[in-house]
């Protein structure tokens, strides 16, 4: 586990670099999870982005990692382990469940949808995390992943600060490269249904020149769409298993033809003078 300073993630969402993300975000997480089914959707870590809102399924909770809460910047368990306390977390009508996010409280596949935003930048095994998502995760369930692109100006910038120990992004961990993701998730099984980029504008700490880049979100996703700042991933759980295609036809053996009677050779008429 890194050992660098955090930044604070409350605190970075109210900034306008923070804001300019959680806006793109939501609206992609809108998007998607409007149109997964089911019944069992959760939400592991990140309260501030509300990645279920617009899902329908009847139980959505929020997951949060109790064992790194003591450095999570944006979980913080109640103190007397009250439910009252935990649900400050949850949006209204939903429940927050406090574990390990690598040893999750969940029966194998029971869950039709899980939604990881920034999640596996602040585990100390993404790896295992991902195992652990296979293994609740209902066949032909779906995967969202939310995370920073570490090959974009977002990515460099956050390198070049760790050297002087400045960096400009939240994450406890190094940034996962969107190419090293998909190697994961296709050796666990899930099949990338789509991928997606956004935030193309340079990492400026200011409203003004944010918006002096506006041009560059076009340009971004037309002529260089796999260097945006975010990426959004989208896996369905793929179980292998057999299939009956049709009815079962038996042939019939084929006997072995007929021996014919071999020719017989007809005896000698005997006179019946002898």
């Amino acid at each position: 586990m890194s050992d660098r300073t955090i930044i604070d993630w409350p605190a970075w969402t109210a900034s306008p670099a923070g804001r300019y993300v959680l806006d793109w975000e939501q609206e992609q997480l809108d998007r998607v999870v409007s149109n997964i089914f089911g019944y069992h959707a959760l939400q592991l870590g990140m309260p501030h982005l509300d990645a279920l809102r617009e899902n329908r399924m009847p139980c959505r909770g929020l997951v949060l990692d109790a064992a790194s809460a003591a450095s999570e910047p944006y979980a913080v368990p109640p103190a007397d382990g009250g439910a009252a306390a935990a649900r400050r977390h949850a949006p209204e009508g939903r429940s927050t469940v406090w574990c390990d996010f690598l040893d999750l409280p969940f029966e194998a596949q029971s869950v039709d949808l899980i939604v990881m935003p920034h999640t596996l930048e602040f585990t100390s095994d993404p790896h295992r995390l991902l195992r652990e998502a296979e293994r609740v995760l209902m066949p032909e369930g779906q995967l969202v992943i939310v995370g920073f692109n570490s090959l974009s100006l977002w990515g460099a910038r956050q390198s070049a600060g760790k050297l002087t120990g400045k960096s400009f992004l939240p994450a406890r961990q190094d940034l996962i490269a969107f190419t090293r993701l998909k190697d994961w998730i296709k050796l666990l099984g899930f099949e990338l249904e789509r991928g997606r980029f956004g935030c193309y504008r340079p990492p400026l700490a200011t409203d003004q020149w944010l918006g002096r880049y506006a041009f560059m979100e076009a340009a971004g996703d037309r002529w260089w769409p796999i260097f945006g700042a975010v990426y959004m991933v989208t896996a369905i759980k793929r179980v292998r298993g057999m299939r009956l295609v049709g009815p079962l036809k038996v042939k019939k053996p084929v006997l072995a033809p007929s021996l014919k009677a071999a020719a017989t050779t007809p005896s000698p008429t005997r006179n019946k003078d002898s």
